[in-house]
């Protein structure tokens, strides 16, 4: 009952809100048409599911490079993209979804998921309220996956964004659907969906020093244990071409003993787990990602004295062979974060002080500079300024980024293979 009151009132003052914006008549002067400069980005607003910003896209030539960046914002507030071991397109590839506080008040750091528009670059609010987590878009429709409680659900964005630019938004709940309900001693924690988009992934701490990774069935709603590992469990990824198969990482938050583990599950449930590339005392793995469906793309941090005993950089690991192969190295400490276009030809490799690199996979030699000057004041990881977590869109044509060369943290684009 309290949860229908809740929506009544929000309706109530969504009414009344846009009645006094359209109802500007100042001195005989009709304001209306200007009506929707109400929603700028320099006001904190108010938590309205499926509301629309007007664009903030502002695009510049990098005084560096020449290559012309696109910022999709460039608001006051914080603007994130995800994280990049989950896609960040639609589907349809017409949209990237990325959070923000926009909506969130004072003293109060909720975010909420918002859709930009790749067309004219408008914004939309398609999350509400404070019980949503572990968000991960569908592979192959256009849709999202959320836990809300224990309770998974699917949230049909396509149709949410239709409603939005008609002005006929229905309520959160009429675009979600009811995948499954994870029993209640569970917590789930982090969220990762199988490539048949008809199951998901998930870990749940059960003591200090013990973790548990779960699948959960869209079919039968069913919850079932696959493995418990003596540590914290991070980045949990299902990879994206094969059904059954995820990565997941030993989080510490910094370096950790054995980073990277794989976990397959064949035709008859029998379940693998393993490790991803046998660390040395002196490496440090970090920023893991999918480099095809028989890849993965992982950093050997170079930042420390140490660490430099051994090679370090970006390496491919194939996951049937456990072939290594290097892909470069550059100064300022090092790579950081990685990703590869979806035909596996291309690596966006970043550096601490914001730099963005294209680099050929089959010819280190083969670099270029796209971009610099994100993250302006940054030697070391360990920094408050935007990391920049490079994703490349599923056709390989862009990659998006976050920076910190205009406000604390925006989301940006650069070409592939700038012209």
């Amino acid at each position: 009952m309290k949860k229908s009151i809740d929506q009544i009132l929000i309706l109530i003052f969504s009414l009344i809100f846009f009645q006094n914006i359209q109802a500007q008549n100042i001195d005989g002067k009709d304001y209306t048409h200007l009506a929707n400069v109400y929603n700028t980005f320099d006001i904190a607003g108010d938590d309205i599911f499926g509301q629309r910003f007007l664009s903030e896209n502002y695009t510049f030539k990098d005084k560096v490079t020449g290559v012309t960046v696109n910022a999709l914002t460039t608001s006051r507030h914080g603007n994130s993209k995800m994280y990049q071991t989950h896609p960040q397109w639609t589907a349809d590839g017409k949209y990237i979804v990325f959070t923000s506080n926009r909506t969130s008040k004072k003293d109060n750091y909720d975010s909420q998921y918002y859709a930009i528009s790749t067309n004219d670059f408008t914004i939309t609010q398609i999350t509400t309220g404070k019980n949503g987590r572990d968000f991960h878009l569908g592979w192959h429709k256009n849709v999202a996956y959320q836990f809300k409680g224990n309770n998974l659900i699917e949230i049909d964005i396509e149709q949410l964004l239709k409603d939005s630019e008609t002005g006929n938004v229905k309520s959160s709940e009429d675009y979600e659907t009811l995948l499954a309900t994870v029993p209640k001693n569970i917590k789930p924690s982090g969220l990762g969906l199988d490539a048949s988009e008809k199951a998901a992934y998930f870990s749940s701490k059960i003591n200090e020093s013990l973790y548990a990774i779960y699948k959960v069935d869209f079919i039968t709603g069913k919850t079932v244990k696959l493995k418990e590992v003596p540590f914290w469990v991070g980045h949990l990824q299902a990879n994206p071409f094969v059904e059954g198969e995820l990565m997941y990482c030993w989080e510490t938050r910094g370096d950790s003993p054995q980073r990277m583990w794989y976990l397959s599950i064949d035709k008859n449930g029998k379940v693998t787990n393993r490790p991803l590339y046998e660390e040395r005392e002196n490496d440090w793995v970090t920023h893991e990602v999918f480099m095809g469906p028989d890849k993965v793309l992982f950093h050997l941090m170079g930042h420390l004295d140490r660490l430099q005993e051994n090679q370090t950089g970006i390496y491919s690991l194939n996951l049937r062979t456990n072939e290594l192969k290097f892909h470069g190295q550059t100064g300022d400490g090092g790579y950081w974060h990685c990703n590869a276009t979806p035909d596996g030809k291309w690596i966006a490799g970043d550096t601490f002080d914001g730099k963005l690199y294209r680099i050929n996979a089959d010819n280190p030699k083969d670099t270029t500079l796209l971009t610099t000057g994100h993250r302006l004041l940054s030697k070391s990881p360990f920094s408050s300024e935007a990391h920049m977590h490079q994703s490349i869109s599923p056709d390989g044509k862009w990659i998006l980024f976050n920076s910190s060369l205009l406000t604390k943290n925006d989301i940006m684009i650069v070409p592939v293979h700038p012209k």
